[in-house]
């Protein structure tokens, strides 16, 4: 199912994940959904008016299963370059593989097994890059590449799983799905320092925050 959240922001719900469309300078996919959400991105492009063909661009905020899930079975109609940062990047590349020695990297290892990226142009984001509208943001402790991108013009944040919602406020990524939740903490405090205020919080798991989203971002930063 796919929900218009703000004007120009969709919501594609996945499987337990949420995956998102920005209309942007061009019509951007925020993440993918798992290897089985190909139908629900699919269906939520067309809701929204586009085909896949007509993704400009696809921001990563990090390499899991449920967010890089349907990038092989889109690669055939999708000739747009995807950004990701740092490691999540090698990892989609096939460059390197998760670390068997973190708890977090076992599970991106198994989930590795029915992940294919497919043969697609992996672009390398900085922090600080502006890509279109949206600056990116590393956000390190859920995975070592985790990006969180906002852009002031829209008043949206792409926060990715740095974050969750519950019950109408954001929460802290946990130690079960991170790598490191002392970076996690770092981070958030980090993005609420940097970057500018957005009303739209937009949360891999959980619901999307309409309004508020920075103030909400601040009111967890001051807790950790």
């Amino acid at each position: 199912m796919a929900t218009e959240i703000a004007d120009g922001v969709w919501r594609i719900e996945c499987r337990g994940v949420n995956a998102y469309l920005v209309f942007d300078d061009v019509p951007t996919l925020v993440d993918a959904g798992t290897p089985w959400d190909e139908a629900a991105i699919r269906d939520g492009l067309d809701a929204a008016g586009v085909e896949v063909s007509e993704i400009g661009r696809v921001l990563l905020t990090h390499y899991d299963i449920d967010h890089v899930g349907t990038l092989a079975a889109l690669a055939p109609d999708l000739d747009a370059p995807v950004f990701a940062y740092g490691f999540d990047a090698q990892l989609l590349r096939g460059a390197r593989s998760p670390p068997l020695r973190n708890h977090k990297g076992l599970i991106q290892r198994l989930g590795g097994l029915v992940t294919d990226s497919g043969d697609l142009d992996v672009v390398g984001v900085r922090d600080g890059e502006r890509v279109g509208s949206f600056t990116a943001y590393h956000s390190p402790g859920h995975t070592p590449g985790h990006v969180a991108y906002v852009c002031e013009e829209l008043g949206v944040g792409l926060l990715g799983d740095l974050v969750s919602e519950s019950d109408g406020e954001l929460r802290s990524s946990s130690w079960l799905i991170s790598y490191d939740t002392d970076e996690v903490a770092t981070s958030v405090r980090g993005l609420a320092d940097r970057a500018p205020a957005f009303e739209v919080a937009c949360v891999g798991h959980g619901d999307p925050l309409a309004s508020g989203g920075s103030e909400a971002l601040r009111r967890l930063a001051a807790t950790l």
